[in-house]
């Protein structure tokens, strides 16, 4: 009944799309005079409850995902904000103070983060610019310094902020009154900005959140659409069309990873995490990580792959190429290195080639490949590289010319 409940409330919220998007005026509450805190030179790694686990969280669930990050390899490999997503919000009290449903989170939020810190850890909490979130607990509509002040107070060290509910508010002006509240507030809180892509974000976003969410929200789809939700690769179409505008600070936010949920093959998910880190995208999994198989771990792990999403120079990927099901993405790397996907969306192996003009790379020049899923090491390549790429599959490389 929930999911059913959110999808009414997302469409109520659609309705104020026209309206919201008519671009804010002048006005106090879009003056920023704090400056954005760098809480992320690269894209942040984490962990939020909703792809899994929906509306059904509790603090026993939220301390088995931080003692999973923090045992399984994921905190090693990068991995550090536990976030908790929709409802654990009840009510607000007399003063209008948020409060965390008390039979799911009996000890309270501050404990919680408290424990998540033990673990090396940082903590996150989920709200919505609207009168109410998209599960129909209390949105931060009217109450954002208040709200800010008491995350604070919790230990609060990321904060989600969805569009559900929100009528005919504009969303830069909405977006900016808590971006102020939470540089106000006395603590350093990345603003993660989830209002779909709707409002044209990538005009605004960068100056006020250190993310912001670029689509609709994603399901563990190869492809399709359902309700508001999509594929994983009509996300990628949709970001393919846009300008990238993403860089330290400032990341555009394809929705966060399915990656072990079951309804993609290994194979897809290897794509799916890929595509992700080429797209300097947050990498936030949505697995039940206390439940994780091997080849689940593997592929959140892959420390050649998180190297390519977290490099420095920030510069996401473009699609160079696009043949039918075949296409090819190339991103420029700090230190004159590049990234390259060979991209098989078909349904039989494919012989692909990453040729050096998509690099702009003289033909004549020398290069070191590296396949990062199987970890081989070409030394000495020029012209091109060409692999054999399976069904629905990626050929990951690092490409570094020889000096």
């Amino acid at each position: 009944m929930q999911h059913l409940f959110r999808r009414a409330l997302r469409a109520i919220a659609l309705v104020g799309v026209i309206a919201a998007a008519v671009p804010a005026q002048a006005h106090e509450t879009l003056k920023l005079d704090a400056p954005k805190p760098n809480l992320a030179p690269t894209p942040p790694m984490g962990w939020n409850s909703w792809n899994k686990f929906k509306c059904d969280v509790s603090e026993d669930m939220i301390r088995k995902q931080a003692d999973a990050m923090a045992a399984s390899g994921m905190k090693d490999a990068g991995y550090q904000y536990i976030v908790i997503d929709d409802c654990w919000q009840k009510s607000r009290d007399a003063d209008g103070n948020i409060q965390a449903d008390p039979e799911r989170f009996p000890s309270g939020i501050k404990a919680l983060a408290d424990y998540v810190h033990s673990k090396g850890l940082k903590f996150g909490l989920y709200s919505d610019a609207g009168s109410l979130t998209c599960g129909g607990r209390p949105g931060s509509a009217g109450h954002e310094f208040q709200d800010a002040r008491q995350y604070a107070k919790w230990g609060v060290d990321y904060l989600k902020y969805d569009w559900c509910h929100t009528g005919t508010r504009n969303a830069e002006a909405a977006y900016t009154i808590m971006a102020k509240a939470l540089r106000e507030s006395g603590r350093d809180i990345v603003l993660s900005i989830c209002e779909w892509g709707i409002n044209q974000p990538e005009r605004w976003a960068p100056k006020v959140g250190h993310l912001w969410r670029t689509t609709g929200d994603i399901y563990d789809a190869w492809e399709g659409k359902k309700d508001w939700s999509m594929g994983m690769t009509n996300i990628l179409d949709l970001v393919a069309e846009r300008e990238q505008v993403a860089g330290p600070n400032a990341w555009a936010d394809p929705d966060m990873l399915e990656i072990g949920n079951g309804n993609m093959t290994t194979t897809e998910y290897e794509s799916h995490f890929s595509l992700w880190a080429m797209l300097a995208a947050p990498l936030i999994a949505g697995n039940d990580l206390s439940r994780m198989d091997a080849d689940t771990l593997r592929i959140l792990t892959n420390k050649d792959v998180i190297a390519v999403d977290q490099d420095p120079l920030g510069k996401p990927a473009r699609r160079t190429l696009k043949e039918g099901d075949l296409e090819v993405w190339v991103r420029p790397l700090q230190g004159g290195e590049f990234a390259a996907v060979l991209f098989n969306r078909g349904k039989t192996p494919a012989d692909m080639k990453l040729a050096w003009d998509r690099l702009g790379l003289p033909a004549t020049q020398k290069a070191d490949v590296k396949d990062l899923w199987s970890k081989k090491l070409t030394k000495g390549v020029s012209g091109s590289y060409a692999a054999k790429v399976a069904p629905h599959g990626v050929v990951m490389v690092r490409v570094t010319p020889q000096r």
